[in-house]
């Protein structure tokens, strides 16, 4: 999180069945605990991130796209600026 201010948590009850010699392992390493699965589902939505970005890039890459002039890029910049500029009008 990049601010200081404290998240606004939620509790999700949650049931898992697992092999008893794994169940016995995760709750021997923390890993059962509320903060240890905090970070299990940061880190699997991190990797989900990853992989969709990648995704995209495969898919971009496939179907590249002719390189834009400096123009080209300004005009769609100013598009843009000028778009955000007309939603903020009352």
């Amino acid at each position: 999180m990049l601010d200081d201010t404290e998240p606004t948590m939620t509790r999700v009850t949650l049931e898992i069945e697992l092999p008893e010699a794994l169940a016995e392992q995760a709750r021997k390493a923390g890993l059962l605990e509320p903060q240890a699965l905090g970070r299990l589902v940061r880190e699997a939505l991190l990797a989900r991130r990853l992989r969709d970005l990648a995704q995209a890039r495969d898919v971009l890459a496939a179907n590249a796209l002719p390189p834009m002039t400096p123009e080209e890029i300004q005009a769609e910049v100013d598009a843009s600026r000028s778009k955000v500029r007309r939603a903020a009008r009352p």
